[in-house]
């Protein structure tokens, strides 16, 4: 485990070459893991661990949607496929990826398979977090752990595909076997994290939710609505407004700076452009901070995930939901997005 420092801030980081693939093996070779839920993480996460030659099953409901994405991925009923509760008796290390309103859901029927030894291993904070919330406590004598990678499972066996890894935190929140270390560790490097930095459960959640909703999805699609809108009510075209606002810095300067950092980007365009961004960006720091400081208020607060849960058990909610993301799917800007995808050079 080496110690890392981060703008003066000293971290514990485990990397690949300190803790390899084949001392993970090793670690979980008696091991049999079990992946429950096969929607967002559960497809990367159990692939990988599979590739890597670790004892992986799935579980999941049959007759759904995701039970046949698991049999088309070559996971085979009665033997590495199984109902949920089949899936959590067989397996010693339990990597709960359903949703989390399905963790709470699940959570009565699989419990009592929980049994002395085991591990149960999350790649989200959230269900422990908020316990008192969501029902989810479990036995003292079972090992809890969690492995969050900083993407989504797409990214995560997109890049396992491509021999890279996807940098991911790590927590412990209940070590009864004295393994729970060794285990998440090997879990992290299985699954194919590039790294693996130390978390705990109450800090990754409120990372996760804020992150969710600001820069990394919320903010983000805000700050680009609004600069798109304010172009076009100029008489910019749709074509110019969404090129200037989102396919040049998704295709021309995302890769630039998160090959070198924005810092770069800075010192490496042109004068016209560093006057204008060292200028602007105060402002649009000032605007929205305290945006930020609200949001991560009422993540700590419980109301973010208390609002989540109330959302989540409404008999209208998967109809609410699509008719929310049918509109975000066809306003002008993304409509204009799905044409411009198609006339970039490679899909020409």
């Amino acid at each position: 485990m080496a110690i890392m420092k981060f703008g003066g801030v000293d971290e514990k980081v485990i990397t690949r070459e300190e803790f390899p693939l084949k001392k993970a093996q090793e670690v979980l070779k008696n091991e049999t893991i079990a992946v429950i839920g096969y929607g967002i993480q559960g497809p990367g996460q159990s692939l990988n661990l599979r590739d890597n030659g670790f004892r992986v099953i799935v579980g999941q409901r049959k007759g759904g949607k995701t039970w046949d994405k698991a049999v088309a991925d070559g996971w085979m009923t009665g033997e590495t496929l199984f109902e949920i509760e089949e899936a959590v008796k067989r397996a010693t290390i339990i990597q709960y990826l359903l949703s989390d309103a399905a963790q709470i859901e699940v959570w009565p029927r699989i419990k009592s398979y929980l049994t002395a030894g085991k591990a149960l291993y999350f790649s989200h904070g959230f269900g422990i977090t908020y316990r008192e919330k969501t029902g989810i406590v479990p036995p003292t004598d079972i090992d809890v752990i969690l492995v969050a990678p900083k993407g989504s499972g797409t990214s995560l066996r997109r890049m396992f595909l491509e021999g890279r890894g996807l940098n991911s935190s790590y927590a412990i929140f209940q070590d009864a076997t004295r393994k729970a270390l060794e285990r998440v560790i090997a879990l992290g490097i299985g699954v194919g994290s590039g790294y693996l930095f130390e978390t705990d459960f109450k800090h990754e959640v409120y990372s996760d939710l804020t992150g969710e909703r600001g820069t990394l999805m919320g903010a983000i699609q805000g700050l680009l609505l609004a600069q798109y809108e304010v172009l076009r009510e100029n008489g910019h075209t749709p074509s110019e407004a969404f090129n200037e606002t989102v396919e040049e810095l998704t295709q021309s300067l995302m890769p630039l700076f998160a090959e070198n950092g924005m810092d770069w980007m800075y010192a490496n365009c042109s004068t016209t452009a560093q006057r204008g961004a060292l200028d602007w960006m105060g402002p649009f720091h000032d605007a929205t901070k305290p945006v930020f400081e609200k949001l991560y208020k009422e993540v700590a607060s419980g109301n973010e995930a208390q609002r989540s849960i109330d959302a989540n058990s409404k008999l209208d909610y998967r109809e609410s939901l699509t008719n929310e993301l049918k509109a975000l799917h066809e306003s002008e800007m993304w409509q204009v997005g799905a044409v411009v995808r198609k006339l970039r050079p490679e899909n020409n």
